[in-house]
């Protein structure tokens, strides 16, 4: 018998080939790939792409991205462009004013009959119709519908889509500079948070043990502080602003993605191939953003997707409290707060505001998850 304890001898390693016999079948019948591989990801943005309602959320998402960056500089009015004459206009759009829709016009209400033709009063081509006539305590009262411009004093060929505010500041201008300044807040401290949240859930989940816990305690700790006393804070500290806003979403908004990035850690670090890369002398770094981290790719795209919009309600529930960015500086939450005001005069001032906001979150939520679907590992190869 051989003794495995010691060398095997020499005649038995030297043995030669023909000693040898294949015994497997000399055809091998394994079949042959009908198409082209294709990758995890190729295959995700496929049935990505077979979505009709992640297509259509993408596409509603650049074109407001797009409107952000070039209707506020097409328009032909600064975003703090004021005009005091041209106060509360309502909105005016060229061929849709033809079929009577935001044609500029308005009714006024409770006005003396007798007034109008006052041309000091009711300018010359003002006064549109009668929409209604009564007596008050035997004065003649009339409801009247005018051409709210004209009536202004404004040059007939000058439009406000949207309308104007208080100030005679253009409402089309200001929505998609606010637009813009709201997803660049939302964007950037969803960017921060996304990267801190990786490192931080990363380590804790690599090394476990007593550094996990007290990662996962303090993470806990500031998971507690009320989020709208950090912001307040932050305001007394920098100032209202952009800056203020970005860092006081970014004090814990980084909290769940750690928390996703340390499961998913727990998940894999103990894995074949893990293990493998650490016996051949792979380094903790190397093992966490080349081997385990490109696993967590999909949870966490789709996390940071559905975080824009969270991001983006924030920054306008701040902006409605009046914790947003200081005047005269635009966003979607100082619109919303300002049209309030006058919601029943005039309502046009908080409907376009509410209905961008409202497509924005419906928009990335519908993305984020078709996103979610398409990423998911248990679907691939699905049609």
């Amino acid at each position: 018998m051989i003794d495995l304890k010691k060398p095997l001898p020499q005649e038995l390693i030297d043995l030669p080939e023909s000693d040898f016999q294949m015994v497997q079948s000399e055809e091998i019948h394994d079949e042959k790939f009908q198409t082209k591989p294709i990758g995890f990801f190729k295959d995700a943005m496929i049935r990505l792409s077979k979505s009709a309602v992640a297509v259509t959320s993408f596409t509603i998402i650049v074109l407001i991205i797009l409107s952000s960056l070039i209707v506020p500089n097409i328009t032909g009015y600064g975003y703090r462009q004021q005009n005091i004459a041209a106060k509360d206009l309502p909105p005016r759009i060229p061929l849709l004013e033809d079929i009577g829709i935001a044609d500029g016009t308005r009714v006024l209400k409770n006005r003396k009959k007798e007034a109008l033709s006052d041309t000091s009063r009711y300018p010359e081509g003002s006064v549109l119709e009668i929409v209604r006539e009564f007596e008050a305590k035997g004065v003649a009262m009339v409801d009247v519908k005018v051409d709210a411009y004209v009536y202004a004093g404004v040059p007939t060929d000058e439009y406000h889509w949207f309308g104007t505010d208080y100030l005679g500041r253009d409402l089309c201008t200001r929505l998609f500079k606010g637009a813009r300044v709201s997803l660049i807040i939302a964007f950037v401290s969803v960017v921060t948070n996304v990267i801190i949240g990786v490192i931080y859930g990363a380590i804790s989940g690599y090394y476990g043990g007593k550094v996990d816990i007290v990662m996962t305690h303090f993470a806990e700790v500031l998971d507690g502080l009320p989020y709208v006393v950090v912001t307040i804070l932050f305001m007394l500290l920098l100032g209202a602003g952009i800056t203020s806003l970005i860092l006081a979403m970014c004090v814990t908004g980084w909290i769940g993605t750690s928390r996703l990035i340390r499961a998913q850690f727990f998940r894999f670090k103990e894995r074949e191939y893990v293990l493998a890369a650490r016996t051949l002398g792979v380094g903790d770094i190397a093992l966490i953003f080349r081997h385990i981290l490109p696993n967590c790719v999909g949870p966490l795209i789709t996390r940071a997707m559905i975080a824009i919009p969270g991001a983006i309600f924030s920054e306008s529930f701040l902006a409605y409290i009046g914790l947003g960015i200081a005047p005269p500086e635009p966003s979607i939450g100082i619109l919303l707060s300002d049209g309030q005001n006058v919601l029943l005069q005039y309502p046009y001032q908080t409907f376009f505001p509410a209905v961008l906001i409202s497509v924005l979150m419906i928009a990335f939520n519908m993305f984020a998850n078709g996103l979610r679907d398409a990423l998911d590992p248990t679907k691939r190869g699905e049609e």
